[in-house]
């Protein structure tokens, strides 16, 4: 599993182990892996020769690229340094002069000819964009072609929220140091960032257990997917109810329940004016035309996509058992009738749908997605699934004051791609959430699996390739046999 903590923790977790090193041991420790990461990406045999330009601002991180640009410079690089901040680190300057480095006045001229541009101008404590002096730098850096490597974080980004608040120098490779940083995993911000790599300083001793956020891989998913017993049937394994589709949208209800059906549970059932084409497409499928509470024993409910204005929600609402609400379920919902259940609640609105129950714009959402979902999970009470660029999960646990106030780590989606925007592809996501409920798994599980599984059979249906929601949902299964392995 990938961790990433806030600032505030790391640099407290930084103070803590350097009261026990030698001083300079943790800047040494990260130029160190920098270095070698750099020498990695210029290619074997290349190091001696390489052009190398430093953009170095000020404190840390500046020291960083200093001592990193040493340790190329001793093994044959031509090393300039380019300096923005207000201040230098002056040790790191030294170092990078005695191995044969030098300082230029012209930006300009040593980027054109660059292999390589380490992008140390502003570190993870940076807040908005880059400064006005830096941009036309950093626009030269970008525009030239040289590899850029980002400081452990890209100049202009937020470290602790994914926000890009202004003009950002978009790198192609980014090391980090200690722990990843949570923009480094949600968008905007990752776009920023390219391939990531950690360097171990030796902070896991003094992070703290639970961290801000956490991205499941694939063996974290195998443990928590359910399988079945020698002894499972199919009501063990868990029923799911499906309320969706209209006559408007009676493909909703088909691909929530091709989602559902290869979600693990045991059978579905599917509720809804849509039971024709159901059964037509998925024999296996038990069907009612309702309400849903007639429809017969279900372990979790999914209520929501291509519905319209059926009043079914509030009925799904008052059962006793998970609920899953998507699309136009989520429309006028209210935080009190969420609120007022005590079985769990999971959520999963698109941004726009999002930015329609906090009361925001939907560019609010998508620049601060992180904000976002911590903050619908704590206004209903409930656990939520934002989809889009990188899908987050919330949870709204433990009290303070009466409110519910998220507590776990917000679980960030590796998996997704953008062939994902595409029709439908939200509804076999739910319909796959709900299975895992039905299964069994807490909200929070559920709908991290469903969205890595998602995600991962759009990967491997694409191939690069446009696809429909419906190879989506055939996928699955491959997608479920690649983690399970």
């Amino acid at each position: 599993m990938r961790t990433a903590h806030r600032v505030e923790t790391v640099r407290a977790a930084e103070a803590e182990l350097m009261a026990r090193l030698p001083e300079g041991t943790l800047m040494q420790r990260a130029a160190a892996g920098l270095a070698a990461a750099c020498c990695s990406l210029l290619g074997k045999g290349r190091v001696y020769g390489a052009r190398v330009v430093l953009l170095v601002g000020s404190g840390d991180n500046g020291g960083d690229t200093l001592y990193a640009g040493a340790r190329l410079a001793r093994r044959g690089a031509g090393v300039t340094a380019v300096l923005l901040g207000a201040r230098v680190h002056e040790a790191g300057l030294a170092a990078l002069r005695a191995a044969g480095g030098r300082v230029s006045d012209d930006p300009f001229e040593a980027l054109a000819v660059a292999d390589l541009v380490l992008d140390g101008i502003t570190g993870i404590g940076g807040q908005g964009g880059l400064r006005p002096d830096a941009v036309p730098v950093a626009r030269a850096a970008r525009g030239s072609d040289a590899v850029v490597v980002a400081v452990d974080l890209p100049s202009g980004v937020s470290a602790d929220t994914g926000e890009v608040g202004g003009e950002a120098l978009a790198a192609d490779a980014t090391v980090t140091f200690g722990t990843y940083k949570p923009g480094l995993l949600i968008d905007p911000a990752r776009e920023y960032a390219g391939a990531v790599r950690l360097v171990d300083i030796g902070l896991d001793a003094t992070l703290p257990s639970v961290p801000d956020l956490e991205a499941l891989q694939h063996e974290d998913v195998a443990w928590l997917l359910p399988a079945p017993a020698a002894e499972s049937d199919k009501y063990r394994r868990g029923v799911v109810g499906v309320v969706a589709g209209s006559a408007r949208y009676p493909g909703a209800a088909v691909l929530a329940v091709a989602g559902a059906l290869r979600g693990g549970a045991g059978a579905v059932r599917y509720v809804g004016p849509a039971a024709d084409t159901v059964i037509a497409r998925h024999p296996e499928t038990l069907v009612h035309e309702g309400p849903p509470g007639k429809a017969g024993r279900v372990q979790a409910w999914v209520v929501g996509p291509g519905l319209g204005d059926d009043p079914g929600v509030a009925e799904v609402l008052a059962s006793d058992v998970p609920v899953l609400v998507d699309a136009d379920g989520l429309r006028d919902l209210s935080p009190a009738a969420v609120r007022r259940r005590a079985a769990p609640t999971l959520l999963t609105p698109h941004a726009g749908e999002a930015a329609a129950l906090l009361g925001v714009a939907r560019e609010e959402v998508e620049d601060g997605r992180l904000a976002a979902v911590r903050e619908l999970a704590a206004r209903f009470g409930a656990t939520v699934l934002l989809k889009g660029s990188t899908t987050l999960v919330a949870d709204a646990e433990g009290h303070a004051d009466g409110v519910s106030t998220p507590m776990s780590p917000v679980r960030v989606n590796p998996t997704g791609t953008s062939w994902l925007a595409t029709a439908g592809s939200g509804d076999v996501l739910s319909g796959l959430a709900g299975s895992l409920l039905a299964a069994g798994l807490r909200p929070r599980d559920a709908a991290s699996c469903a969205a890595y599984l998602h995600g991962l059979a759009a990967r491997l249906a694409s191939n690069g390739a446009p696809i429909a929601a419906s190879d989506v949902a055939t996928a699955l299964p491959r997608a479920w046999a690649d983690v399970v392995g």
